[in-house]
């Protein structure tokens, strides 16, 4: 599980991003790349990171379901997600 300060990270770099989008459009559209460069880092989207669902972890993520393949696996074997099932052949 990822810390508490790794998920809240995240969520406050969503919200920078979602709060300068428009602002970034306008600059990337007038081409005024020196506008561009003073505005946080963070607001980039390129910095953000999908992260699981119910535990924060970052790597293998599964983006149909919002989640990582450890809970995806978990959730799936006890039938928590709908119209998946455990292969057999």
């Amino acid at each position: 599980m990822a810390t508490k300060a790794k998920i809240a990270k995240a969520k406050k770099r969503e919200e920078l991003v979602a709060k300068y989008a428009e602002l970034r459009a306008q600059l990337k559209a007038q081409g005024d790349y020196q506008a561009l460069a003073k505005l946080p880092r963070d607001a980039s989207p390129v910095r953000l990171h999908n992260r699981d669902a119910l535990d924060g972890r970052a790597r293998g993520y599964l983006r149909e379901f919002g989640l990582s393949r450890i809970n995806f696996r978990k959730l799936a074997l006890a039938g928590k997600i709908p119209g998946i099932k455990k292969a057999s052949w």
